[in-house]
């Protein structure tokens, strides 16, 4: 009974893999896409960092010391010399200190320096958004490339297949005496081209499935059996916006741009954090101290009070600094209003490819038919030499690009909605 639910089992068809399918695998495997988390994670460990600028710091220290020969205290006392017995006994001596400070005026540069880390964070975190858009967007472009050069493999393998055919009855009739040579010549020479084109197709299906399961984290040679695509995800689909709104769709959601505005305000708090640094900096400061010794009448200390920096000269440091991430933020609020431009751009061009892509759909789905019809006329017609073979060979060139046309279209329509997605924002 087990043998046979074994074969049962085995005898079950797989189930062809999905554009979800192949996301879910990538989000989870990619590494360069694992970098960008890895950023994210660090940026937020940098905001958590600052945050805790604002709070006690608390230190501790030890140590354990030996002179050459213990000093002692000597001052004269009615004109004598009073010595005292050595500092410490037996020439050392263990001492400890605990140390706690806490800020109490910075003019401004904690709190700065928290605001530029914590939009450093959320700059990093559109970023992983936006690598995660562009991963799916690499990922479905491999995917329809794969599914592209299957069938264009198909295509050419037909064409073999027919002009097979038509090269056996060119033999038959050339032995009839009913066709000249020539016809034959030019069947086979016509024969060899389509075999060329067939083991180019199949390179370029190799090579499109190697790019597409590196992508997944997949071994190379792996032959996956994709699952054949009739439009975008419904949840990526854009049909019914005008142009119009997809732009101002894409201004309000692109992670890319997001990520660039967090990263300018970035900049401009980190600047203002530099300035800050030039000012009074204020802080409360609380000590314990441990001293081993035999001359002093105690060993432990402890004291409070108010520390003051204040950095009157530094060579301009301070200065430069600040003037240095100024101009990092104006460079990224240029590269800003750059991405938008660009962003309206890709949207437009994303919008009027989806546009051709479905018309050439609604052309090329007659053409095929037309093209099958044509090349079975021009063969029945050459059977019985009402027509020559250049009409044959032709007739079966138009078909094949009739085919060739039809797939594309289907698969630049497919594309060209997950574009229009990625351009506005969508491809989450």
């Amino acid at each position: 009974m087990m043998r046979a639910l074994l074969l049962c089992l085995v005898a079950l068809p797989l189930q062809a893999e999905t554009l979800a399918d192949a996301w879910n695998l990538a989000l989870e495997r990619n590494n360069a896409l694992a970098a960008v988390r890895s950023q994210a994670d660090a940026a937020r460990a940098d905001a958590d960092a600052a945050r805790a600028e604002r709070w006690p710091k608390l230190s501790v220290e030890g140590s354990y010391q030996r002179f050459g020969d213990a000093p002692a205290f000597s001052f004269p006392v009615g004109g004598q010399d009073f010595l005292s017995p050595p500092l410490v006994d037996d020439d050392d001596f263990y001492a400890a200190r605990a140390h706690i400070e806490l800020p109490l005026f910075t003019a401004g540069r904690i709190t700065a320096g928290i605001e530029s880390a914590e939009l450093g964070a959320r700059a990093a975190g559109s970023a992983s958004d936006s690598a995660v858009q562009d991963l799916k967007l690499a990922v479905a472009a491999a995917y329809v490339d794969v599914l592209r050069a299957g069938s264009s493999l198909t295509a050419a393998e037909s064409q073999v297949e027919s002009l097979g055919s038509l090269v056996n009855d060119v033999t038959v009739m050339l032995e009839q005496e009913t066709v000249a040579k020539n016809d034959l010549l030019a069947a086979q020479l016509t024969l060899a081209e389509a075999e060329q084109e067939r083991l180019r197709a199949a390179n370029r299906l190799s090579i499109a499935r190697a790019q597409y399961n590196r992508l997944l984290g997949e071994p190379l040679d792996r032959i996956p059996d994709l699952a054949e695509l009739h439009g975008a995800p419904p949840d990526t689909a854009a049909a019914g916006d005008s142009l119009d709104a997809l732009v101002a769709t894409a201004i309000s959601r692109r992670s890319d741009l997001a990520s660039l505005d967090a990263r300018t305000r970035s900049l401009d708090e980190r600047a203002r954090s530099a300035r800050a640094a030039g000012w009074p900096q204020l802080s409360l400061m609380a000590d314990y101290q441990y001293l081993e010794n035999q001359v002093l009448d105690r060993e432990d200390f402890s004291l409070v009070g108010i520390g003051f920096n204040w950095t009157v000269f530094d060579g301009g440091r301070i200065r430069n600094q600040a003037a240095s991430f100024a101009n990092a933020g104006r460079a990224a609020g240029r590269s800003r209003d750059d991405l938008r431009s660009r962003i309206e751009l890709e949207v437009r061009q994303a919008w009027l490819d989806r546009e051709e892509a479905n018309a050439r759909v609604a052309v090329t789905r007659e053409a095929v038919a037309q093209a099958e019809e044509n090349l079975r006329v021009a063969r029945e017609l050459y059977g019985v030499g009402l027509t020559t073979n250049t009409v044959v060979l032709d007739a079966e060139a138009l078909r094949l690009k009739a085919v060739s046309n039809a797939d594309n279209a289907r698969f630049d329509a497919v594309l060209s909605d997950l574009r229009l997605a990625r351009a506005t924002g969508g491809l989450r």
